[in-house]
C-alpha cells in the first residue's frame, strides 16, 4: 500500500514537470492572454488519479513556475494566490475520477466523455477563479483599453480559460478515444 502511494505522488511528480516544459511553450499572445498547455497533462493526471493527487500535482506544478524563474511575482498575496491556490486548483479536475473509471469498466463511454468534459471545466474553472482574484487586486492597474480591474481580469483570464478549457478537452477526448485505458491505473495486486 506505501509503495502503490508513493508510485501515485512519483506520477504526480512527473506530470508536473511535463506540465512545466509545456508550460515553456509560447502560446501567449500580450501579457494577458495565453493557453496553458500544462493543463492538459495535469488534468489527465488528476482524472486518472483522483482530486487529492491531483491538487498535489497541480501544487508542485505551481512552485516549478517559480523556482524556474518563470512567475511574476508582485507580493507574497499575489504569489500565494495565484503560484499555489491557482494551480493547486487544477487537481479539482480529479472529482469525478472514480465516475470515468466506472465509465469506461463498465463500457458507457458516452458517459465517460461527458464527466471527462465536466471534470476538465471543474478543474479549469476553479484555477481561472483565482486568477480573476488576482486579476482583480493586484494586476488591475495594468488594464488596457480604460477598462475596470474586474472587467479586465474578467475579459482576458476568461477568454485563457476558454481557450485552454477547448485545447484540454480536444486533447484529452482524442486520448480517450484511442485508449481509454489509459484513464485507468494499473495496480497491482
Amino acid at each position: 500500500m506505501q509503495n502503490e502511494k508513493l508510485r501515485v505522488y512519483l506520477e504526480g511528480t512527473l506530470f508536473a514537470a511535463i506540465a512545466m516544459i509545456l508550460s515553456m511553450i509560447p502560446t501567449g499572445i500580450g501579457s494577458s492572454y495565453s493557453i496553458s498547455l500544462g493543463t492538459i497533462p495535469l488534468t489527465f493526471f488528476a482524472i486518472r488519479r483522483g482530486m487529492l493527487p491531483g491538487l498535489f500535482s497541480g501544487f508542485l506544478w505551481g512552485i516549478l513556475h517559480v523556482v524556474s524563474g518563470t512567475a511574476y511575482i508582485l507580493n507574497i498575496y499575489q504569489f500565494f494566490i495565484e503560484y499555489t491556490i491557482a494551480f493547486t486548483s487544477i487537481g479539482f479536475a480529479g472529482y469525478y475520477s472514480k465516475k470515468i473509471s466506472h465509465s469506461i469498466k463498465s463500457h458507457s463511454m458516452q458517459t465517460a466523455r461527458k464527466y471527462l468534459i465536466i471534470t476538465t471545466f471543474i478543474g479549469s474553472l476553479a484555477r481561472w477563479f483565482w486568477h480573476f482574484v488576482a486579476g482583480v487586486f493586484f494586476w488591475g492597474e495594468y488594464a488596457v483599453w480604460g477598462l475596470d480591474p474586474i472587467t479586465f481580469s474578467l475579459l482576458f483570464n476568461g477568454a485563457s480559460m476558454l481557450s485552454t478549457v477547448a485545447v484540454t478537452i480536444v486533447v484529452l477526448i482524442l486520448l480517450f478515444n484511442r485508449a481509454p485505458s489509459m484513464f485507468i491505473p494499473k495496480t497491482k495486486n
